[in-house]
């Protein structure tokens, strides 16, 4: 009897330390949100803010949203730049598209699984083991960015080519998308949905995704589906993460040749990009 007694005492004299260090840390992040609230972007942001057609094309209101999200961001995360020296401008363009992938939701702290943001100069050369049919062999792969737990790599060389020259790709909101699909441990975007919602945006998912997948095996003409391009066949999780880009960058190209598709993805990111940025494309 003494010894499950003892067990109980421990597990609430745990939990309770649990609850104190939850307190605590919400404490902090009240604190930390209110000062923030008070504070206006630097100089520095808003002349690389500047530059973004997507941060341009915004209304005041919404760039008054982001502003908080952004300063929240960029104050909870870690970069780190790897072989180069960090810059404000750095931090302001991921800290911008990081908010802005979640200006439609209302949480004090978004992506809250993340830690680090790992920044490189150029693409990164690594070596991998593929297995195919029981062979194994080692390829040297190139990454523009990489997702693992709590941390995102980008290559900063096609940051700058994608965002102040825009395209239909953007490495941070790819990468970034990846750490939203797994935050809550669901594949292909299902975060946070009701089961009929969920229903509904499996099916759909599913069916493109099984589309570009056969023309990728088979390879059949693209059609409309060489907006999304043959890297989004190679997973559900590389399918919703170049749909996000696209649903950010050429929105208005998304909805007209995939609008069951553009119309999930709207609803996930509470965000008609399609009317905000219409002059994309």
């Amino acid at each position: 009897m003494n010894y499950y007694l003892f067990l109980m005492q421990l597990f609430f004299t745990l939990l309770a330390i649990f609850l104190t260090w939850q307190a605590i840390l919400y404490y902090r992040r009240r604190t930390l949100y209110k000062k923030l609230a008070k504070e206006e972007l630097s100089q520095e942001w808003l002349k690389t803010l500047e530059k973004i057609p997507h941060y341009n094309l915004l209304s005041n209101l919404l760039k008054q949203k982001l502003r908080l999200k952004m300063l929240y961001f960029a104050s909870n995360k870690e970069f780190l730049c790897v072989k180069c020296e960090l810059k404000d401008e750095m931090k302001a363009i991921v800290s911008f598209y990081a908010s802005l992938m979640v200006v439609g939701y209302d949480e004090l702290e978004p992506f809250k699984g993340l830690d680090t943001i790992l920044i490189y100069p150029d693409d990164v050369v690594v070596n991998r083991t593929y297995e195919k049919d029981g062979v194994y062999s080692k390829q040297k792969s190139v990454l523009e960015g990489e997702y693992t737990s709590g941390t995102i790599l980008i290559a900063w060389n096609e940051v700058e080519r994608e965002i102040f020259h825009h395209s239909c790709n953007n490495v941070i909101v790819h990468e970034l998308a990846h750490q939203i699909d797994f935050e809550e441990g669901y594949v292909g975007g299902a975060l946070s949905m009701g089961l009929q919602d969920r229903s509904r945006w499996s099916k759909i998912f599913s069916r493109h995704y099984k589309e570009l997948l056969e023309r990728s095996v088979k390879g059949a003409e693209w059609g409309n589906y060489h907006i999304i391009g043959e890297y989004a066949s190679t997973g559900e999780a590389e399918f919703f993460a170049v749909l996000s880009e696209r649903f950010f960058q050429c929105p208005v190209s998304l909805k007209k040749h995939f609008p069951d598709l553009y119309k999930e993805l709207k609803s996930f990111y509470r965000i008609d990009t399609a009317v905000i940025f219409s002059d994309l494309g």
